[in-house]
């Protein structure tokens, strides 16, 4: 399974920023390319299910021809979120937030879209939806860009009052790590925030007291393919990382998550999510826990895993929704 968003920032490395680039000639100030002039105007916002195309189909639990299934007793049958979340369009990488009461996920309308027309497109990016009386809202576009300005953000990861999350956008050549702040009740003050050369842009994890970072690197030292490694602060600075060898195999392990307690590392292994518990501070053997096309856990304090699920027919992607399998 290849997860939309990968997918969407592979391409967006070359093919946004090719957009702007052909049209305009980059200067430098302080070693990241800048654009003299705007090539592409962007539309106006528009609601995001407008942009559905005309006769796409909503695939429910009742159609699904590969629904998720849950392998621990651990957990209730997984199952669509509540609410007016999904759409006929990609719902992608949920993060919840520890309280249970803020959802924030990715969405584009059309997954056969290359990401050059995406990001035109006035509504894929990131939303945010609240809880209320058991039901998810709609969601409302976050936007980390200055108006006007081109910007495709995904994989967004929250702690208080920072977000997280990696971008392709105009100014700069591929995909970076930014943080923005919240600020008067919007995300606001957005900066450039990348790590290291050998931390891989894509999903992170930071412990809730802050002191450990988790992501998925190919880099060399691990077992193969994607692996999760840890970088830890001291004296405010990330170190080298390590590889997390309890729970990587040769097969592609990614898109880490800690429950918010530190106890539970959960990522994304062969079209499923896998768990490991930690004890003493060392990781266990992880076990399955949902499959087949879950992936990007994230969990609330009660233990509930929201995840993506894909829908696929004939080996093509048709859209994506956001479940949760409630913690018994």
């Amino acid at each position: 399974m290849k997860l939309l968003r990968s997918i969407l920032f592979i391409i967006c490395l070359t093919a946004l920023l090719a957009s702007t680039a052909a049209c305009e000639q980059p200067t430098q100030e302080k070693g990241i390319p800048k654009t003299a002039a705007r090539a592409t105007e962007i539309p106006p916002a528009a609601d995001r299910e407008t942009k559905i195309p005309v006769g796409a189909v909503k695939i429910t639990s009742a159609t699904d021809g590969n629904p998720p299934q849950v392998y621990s007793a651990d957990y209730e049958k997984p199952v669509p979120v509540p609410g007016a979340v999904n759409t006929a369009g990609a719902e992608d990488s949920p993060f919840i937030t520890p309280d249970g009461t803020t959802l924030y996920f990715f969405f584009t309308p059309d997954v056969k879209i290359p990401a050059e027309k995406q990001v035109l497109d006035g509504v894929t990016g990131i939303y945010v939806s609240q809880k209320v009386e058991g039901q998810w809202s709609k969601g409302e576009r976050v936007l980390l860009q200055s108006t006007g300005k081109l910007a495709l953000d995904g994989c967004e990861f929250v702690q208080g009052d920072v977000m997280w999350f990696c971008t392709a956008r105009e100014g700069y050549v591929g995909v970076h790590w930014f943080t923005a702040a919240y600020k008067d009740g919007k995300w606001q003050d957005w900066v450039n925030a990348d790590f290291n050369a050998s931390f891989k842009v894509g999903e992170l994890h930071i412990s809730q007291e802050g002191s450990q970072l988790y992501f998925a690197s190919d880099q060399p030292g691990g077992k193969g393919g994607l692996d999760i490694w840890v970088s830890k602060k001291v004296d405010d600075a990330w170190q080298e990382p390590g590889n997390v060898a309890a729970v990587n195999t040769q097969d592609a392990d990614g898109w880490p998550a800690l429950r918010p307690d530190g106890k539970e590392l959960w990522f994304t292994r062969n079209f499923g999510l896998w768990r490991s518990k930690s004890v003493g501070g060392e990781w266990q053997p992880p076990e399955l826990i949902l499959s087949p096309l879950a992936g990007e856990a994230s969990l609330d304090e009660a233990g509930n895993v929201y995840f993506v699920h894909h829908f696929y027919k004939d080996d093509q992607m048709l859209e994506a929704d956001i479940y949760v399998a409630y913690k018994k």
